[in-house]
């Protein structure tokens, strides 16, 4: 009998020692609460990084192989903030030579710019026998899949190389280059800014698709994509889906110090 009374007072006093407890947490827990709320409906909450000032825009004289505009230096999220966001206008229209020819000599540097890309983003390069511009051989440290691919120019090998629009040209046209002047698109088409040297199955797997439908394999090169996306975006004064910019939020919120970057036609 006094072993059960003990055994009864000990559970009051456990009890009475852990109301306490499930008290504090209790207060913890509604205090959190209330204070998530309030910072939702002040507008502080999810919490956003500081994206730094808005760059500011010039406009150059309008010329194949120049920019509609130039940016001063800023983050991509600040310049993500200057683009328009609505819906996609219709594709069915689209054609890829409202572009104009493929890979011309935008920079007028002698040069296609396929072959361009390649020497600038390859390694180890080889020419064809006296040519100073035809890309023979050589190796791509692959953003999109972190891997390294050898090129060889050749009818059944070029492939495995291929130069990828970031901003797709048909995903371009229906975010508001349809709109642009035939040498403002060939200009998009042609500025380094906007090509890669990439994997060729890579580039196949992301077709047209925006940053809200396909994202790089290798997390490593996200962030430098989103901001090249941005960045041509807003070189080229198009805009950006509601989904698309949410999907280049969640990136850019892990770097959000990323700077974005200049046309190519730039550097």
């Amino acid at each position: 009998m006094a072993r059960h009374a003990q055994e009864f007072t000990q559970r009051r006093t456990d009890k009475a020692q852990r109301a306490p407890v499930r008290a504090a947490v209790l207060l913890a827990v509604v205090v959190l609460v209330v204070l998530v709320g309030w910072l939702h409906s002040a507008g502080h909450w999810p919490f956003t990084p500081d994206a730094g000032p808005a760059p500011a825009v010039s406009t150059p004289s309008p010329a194949l192989g120049q920019p509609i505009v130039v940016l001063t230096p800023a983050t991509a999220l600040a310049v993500l903030e200057t683009l328009q966001v609505k819906g996609k206008a219709p594709r069915n229209d689209y054609q890829r030579s409202a572009f104009g020819e493929a890979w011309l000599d935008a920079d007028a540097n002698g040069c296609d710019t396929r072959n361009d890309v390649l020497r600038r983003d390859l390694q180890a390069v080889q020419f064809i026998a006296g040519s100073p511009c035809l890309v023979a051989s050589g190796t791509l440290k692959e953003p999109y899949t972190g891997t390294t691919v050898q090129f060889q120019r050749g009818k059944d090998t070029s492939e495995a190389v291929q130069i990828d629009h970031v901003v797709a040209l048909s995903n371009a046209w229906q975010t508001g280059a349809a709109a642009l002047t035939p040498l403002q698109r060939q200009s998009l088409a042609n500025d380094p800014l906007n090509l890669l040297a990439v994997d060729g199955e890579a580039n196949q797997d992301k077709s047209d698709a925006d940053a809200a439908s396909w994202l790089p394999p290798s997390k490593k090169i996200r962030c430098h994509y989103v901001a090249r996306q941005i960045s041509v975006k807003a070189a080229y004064q198009l805009w950006v889906t509601p989904a698309e910019k949410g999907a280049m939020e969640n990136v850019l919120g892990r770097c959000p110090t990323q700077a974005a970057l200049a046309s190519g036609y730039l550097n």
